[in-house]
């Protein structure tokens, strides 16, 4: 049962959070009027952003591996159908969804490729795969960083723009847009120093310098950053 302790806790934690907010609204909106349609977050945790999208209309679920968060998302108001899973076997038929979301995800993955390639399967001809990725075009300026970064968030693998518009491409998906987030040297430092230093606290107190690195990303040329934001569609 959804209590107002749980539901402001979650707030806080996804909402309150120096990219989140930012994130998961421009990939949402990529993914256009969600009215009816049937959405699936991959590795979604306790399922608030899937829940986000049940907000705007859609028939949504969460799949993640750690039950624990499973079992807090069935406590939230208006919380999506939560699936415990892998997603290198998505446990949905072929072309189940509209769209297939994932935020911030495949870098934790041992192999992206199939990751991507389950995706692409369940997703209708047409359908619209929106996503994030860890992409740290520059993270390589500070070793010590990206090795703490790559140790406490389990990161396996970077997602430079390039490397990912191949693998959905190889996974029969197109990519109608791609941009970045933290793009400039000083907003990538700060990313990578928030990993490093911060934690999942120093994400959610970093929350005011939101507006700032959304200001420095709009005067920065979008060619590299922290993080890329894609959205691709399924070929028919």
């Amino acid at each position: 049962m959804s209590s107002l302790r749980d539901d402001t806790l979650a707030y806080f934690g996804h909402q309150v959070h120096v990219m989140r907010r930012r994130e998961v609204g421009t990939l949402l909106g990529w993914a256009g009027d969600l009215t009816g349609r049937t959405l699936l977050d991959v590795a979604g945790g306790d399922g608030y952003w899937a829940g986000q999208a049940i907000r705007r209309g859609a028939r949504a679920v969460c799949l993640d591996l750690a039950r624990n968060k499973l079992e807090f998302g069935q406590k939230l108001r208006g919380h999506p159908g939560l699936v415990e899973g892998d997603a290198l076997m998505l446990p949905f038929a072929d072309g189940s969804f509209d769209i297939v979301m994932s935020v911030c995800a495949i870098e934790h993955f041992d192999d992206g490729a199939a990751a991507l390639a389950e995706m692409a399967r369940v997703l209708r001809p047409g359908g619209d795969l929106v996503m994030s990725a860890d992409a740290l075009t520059r993270a390589d300026r500070w070793p010590d960083k990206l090795a703490h970064h790559r140790e406490r968030y389990h990161v396996k693998h970077a997602y430079p723009a390039e490397t990912l518009t191949k693998l959905l491409d190889a996974a029969g998906l197109d990519v109608e847009r791609q941009t970045h987030m933290f793009r400039s040297e000083r907003a990538e430092w700060l990313y990578m120093t928030l990993s490093a230093k911060g934690g999942k606290a120093g994400w959610n107190a970093a929350a005011p310098l939101s507006p700032l690195v959304a200001l420095a990303d709009r005067r920065t040329p979008d060619d590299g950053g922290s993080v890329v934001l894609t959205h691709a569609r399924r070929r028919a």
